[in-house]
């Protein structure tokens, strides 16, 4: 038997839990959502029915792979927006997600994906067409085609495989991969997946990417690496031929002040130290860019750093020493 829930807020939030739950995958099975929930399959039964008296198209299946998956909706559920806000609040997430809204982008593409879910197939039409219609200029992240985040976007969600043409040298091949995460930085967005080709964790730039789709394969999520971490790295050392590592005399806070995620990745040495982990065509620009930070540091990798900064100290003290005309 059930046991007592509590008072009518327990249920409210409960119910709000299992939309999430929901929201985040695209098939639960009753268990699974009783056992993340602290309940019986039979009251995941009736807070489901709670959750389409609402308006939340909640469908059930049974048999092998079935379970409980939230739809498209006929009419909006209730999150207090009619059909002209639902459109501009889409676009404005379309807009952010693709580069025009500054330190927008991340948040934007899990809020789209949520909307996703439930949004009305008729309003589709409209917001694909306002998106179009939205535009920035200056700096900040390169624009991609929202259209190409949010198929990514689905596929991170629904576990399915996605592909893509990819630029490889001086070649574009087909790649196939199971995606795991999106990945804003200051500049880019990233999708860390694993490669099937080449049988390992890959980060790929989205505005390389062209042709992209995604399968009705389904893949059982690997054990992965941290993805914010992984695509840092890859963006500051492991594409470029030379990498150096540092110990800086300087918290780690600080440093990150003066250089940009994607430039380097900063690690916490203690209070007032800290490694940096950098990349660039050769070591000797690297080398500059931690030297022009003003604090003192030990150079650690490669070996033949040490030796560059030898020969850069005496270059540096020669050109200091030489009087006007010598």
């Amino acid at each position: 038997m059930d046991t007592a829930n509590g008072d009518e807020l327990g249920t409210t939030e409960r119910v709000l839990t299992l939309l999430g739950l929901l929201q985040q995958r695209q098939v639960w099975t009753g268990p699974e959502l009783a056992d993340r929930l602290g309940v019986t399959p039979r009251t995941v039964r009736r807070d489901v029915e709670r959750l389409r008296i609402l308006g939340y198209p909640v469908h059930a299946s049974q048999g092998v792979g079935g379970g409980y998956q939230l739809g498209p909706g006929q009419d909006l559920p209730p999150l207090l927006l009619d059909d002209e806000e639902a459109i501009a609040v889409a676009v404005s997430l379309l807009a952010g997600a693709g580069g025009a809204v500054a330190n927008a982008g991340d948040a934007a593409v899990r809020a789209l994906t949520k909307l996703d879910r439930v949004l009305p197939t008729r309003l589709r039409p409209e917001v694909r067409a306002l998106s179009g219609s939205v535009e920035s200029f200056g700096g900040g992240r390169t624009p991609v085609d929202p259209d190409v985040l949010m198929t990514l976007a689905r596929a991170c969600r629904d576990e399915v495989e996605a592909g893509f043409d990819y630029p490889s040298g001086s070649e574009v091949r087909r790649r196939r991969v199971e995606p795991y995460r999106l990945v804003a930085s200051d500049r880019r967005w990233y999708l860390l997946a694993y490669d099937l080709d080449r049988d390992d964790w890959r980060s790929f730039r989205v505005d390389r990417m062209t042709e992209v789709s995604a399968r009705t394969w389904h893949f059982r999520p690997r054990p992965a690496p941290d993805a914010a971490a992984y695509v840092q790295e890859s963006v500051a050392s492991r594409v470029y031929p030379h990498q150096a590592r540092f110990l800086v005399h300087a918290s780690a806070d600080a440093v990150r002040a003066q250089i940009p995620a994607s430039a380097a990745v900063v690690r916490r040495r203690g209070d007032d130290r800290c490694e940096v982990v950098s990349g660039a065509g050769s070591l000797d620009f690297v080398l500059l860019h931690v030297l022009l930070l003003g604090h003192d540091f030990e150079a650690l990798d490669p070996p033949e750093l040490g030796e560059r900064c030898r020969v850069l100290a005496e270059r540096l003290r020669s050109a200091g020493t030489r009087g006007p005309g010598s």
